[in-house]
């Protein structure tokens, strides 16, 4: 199948910006403050916690940043990609917010109606968690699994859904990994009405039942990828007829039944700058929150797998560090079996496997790597959200890989004593954040550690009876076969 030019990294330059015509300026109405349906801050020791807003506006990063991320390239031709490629999958909306280099975003009214079901979210002490430890360290986590989904992502979900709407869709197509994002965005399509079919990785399918029948419980359609619906399906499985899966096949099957189909759009539940855009609810609800409570942070810790909990929480504290009023540590965490910003290069390649998207710059395992099948299925992606690779190259953040077994470990300590069960993927944040409370231990520092806690684990208690019974192991890679990879990244000089 010839290569849709029809798929964005999140941004383009300032030269690649003037090809835009004026009628894509940004027009999303106001909306109103309101209180939220009674959620707290539940961070202090005392009762004297104060209700936080819903924020009015996503915050985009880009705008603050002196050097601009590389432009998303056509795999033909080498030059940026023009706008009109990406109405085939977008809205006009998003793909305003895809290339705007606004600082704010306000959120529509019916947006805000629907966050207001669970936001905003709590931010919790884990003095527990503290106590265990023994450490001197004060530690915070932001709690997104109050969702309908359990998850942070029906924070782009919502508005990913009310735009198709706005502009006649009839229907959604997606990509799952664990099961998270498909459910965010069954649910957000059945609130207003939209057809939706999700692409779920072989490997979470089989494995994650209940993220399946909660999707189909919302109205979706739900295809184990690969499957022999697509090509691209089609060609994996010939090739490899047990294939577990991963986010970059899925993510070309989606793209291609929407290409395909003049009423049904794309949705993508990462990686694009409109995604991260809408996650910046979270970090601008704890900066707020963290004030009431008189405090900042030192060390913030997210996992990553194609960024969107990682940027939701930290991008609005980048934008404070920027500003020189706070100086925090900022670090990823991903998985040992999948860690494209610890071991992947920094080049233009593809955001799916078939490579029916266009160029992105971003850190990459390569496009067709497909990684093993951990349980943290969430976070097998090849490759790094664009934004995030840059302020990674920046220095801006920094990065860290863990083995599945330690992150089930400190999920299981802070299960046991917080009394929340992690979903695998913030179990590595989890992890990490254990990693630094234990060295403040050692060195006596009284550091305030903040983490995101991107969702419950309940549909993900399969992999905790694995590993209870004592029959999870560390998954690697060769580098025989990370290079092998490597050499079918394209080649593009500058």
């Amino acid at each position: 199948m010839k290569a849709l030019t029809t798929f964005s990294s999140p941004y383009f330059n300032s030269q690649v910006e003037k090809q835009w015509p004026q009628r894509f300026s940004l027009s999303i109405k106001p909306m109103h403050l309101r209180h939220s349906n009674g959620c707290k801050v539940r961070a202090t020791l005392n009762t004297n916690s104060k209700s936080i807003e819903i924020p009015h506006q996503w915050y985009n990063l880009v705008a603050d940043l002196s050097i601009k991320p590389p432009p998303p390239l056509n795999p033909e031709t080498f030059e940026p990609i023009k706008p009109e490629d990406l109405s085939p999958l977008f809205p006009d909306e998003l793909i305003r917010q895809e290339v705007t280099t606004d600082r704010f975003i306000d959120i529509p009214d019916e947006v805000v109606d629907v966050y207001k079901l669970w936001r905003p979210t709590p931010l919790i002490r884990a003095k527990r968690l503290e106590k265990l430890l023994d450490t001197p360290a004060r530690i915070y986590y932001k709690y997104e699994g109050v969702s309908p989904a359990g998850s942070h992502k029906p924070n782009s979900a919502v508005p990913q859904a009310w735009y198709n709407l706005q502009e006649g869709v009839k229907n959604v197509v997606t990509e799952t990994g664990a099961g998270q994002w498909g459910s965010a965005l069954a649910f957000a399509s059945s609130i207003f009405g939209l057809g939706c079919e999700v692409w779920q990785v072989r490997a979470s399918y089989d494995s994650k039942p209940y993220r399946r029948l909660m999707m189909q419980t919302w109205g979706a359609k739900v295809h184990p990828s690969p499957s022999m619906i697509t090509e691209a399906g089609q060609r994996i499985l010939r090739h490899d007829p047990t294939s577990p899966g991963s986010l970059g096949i899925a993510i070309s099957e989606a793209v291609e039944i929407a290409a395909k189909n003049p009423d049904t759009k794309y949705c993508l539940g990462s990686v694009l700058n409109h995604v991260l855009l809408h996650q910046t609810v979270i970090g601008e609800e704890c900066i707020k929150q963290m004030e009431a409570i008189g405090e900042t942070p030192d060390v913030i810790i997210g996992c990553t797998g194609g960024g969107s909990n990682f940027a939701g929480l930290s991008f609005p504290f980048i934008r404070e560090k920027l500003n020189r009023k706070i100086n925090p540590v900022i670090r990823a965490v991903e998985p040992t079996a999948c860690p494209s910003l610890t071991k992947g290069i920094y080049a233009y390649d593809f955001g799916d496997t078939a490579g029916l998207t266009p160029l992105m710059k971003m850190h990459t395992l390569g496009h067709d790597f497909v990684p093993d099948p951990i349980h943290a299925g969430g976070l097998r992606y090849h490759g790094m959200a664009p934004l995030i690779s840059h302020v990674y190259e920046l220095g801006l953040v920094e990065a860290i890989s863990i083995p599945q077994t330690e992150c089930f470990q400190g999920a299981i300590q802070f299960a046991r004593s917080e009394g929340l069960i992690p979903a695998p993927e913030p179990a590595h944040a989890i992890a990490a954040t254990i990693r630094e409370a234990l060295h403040c231990r050692e060195t006596g520092e009284a550091k305030v550690i903040l983490t995101a806690m991107c969702g419950h684990g309940h549909f993900d208690l399969p992999a905790y009876e694995k590993y209870l019974q004592g029959n999870m192991v560390d998954l690697s890679f060769s580098e025989d076969r990370l290079k092998a990879s490597h050499a079918n990244i394209p080649q593009v000089t500058s």
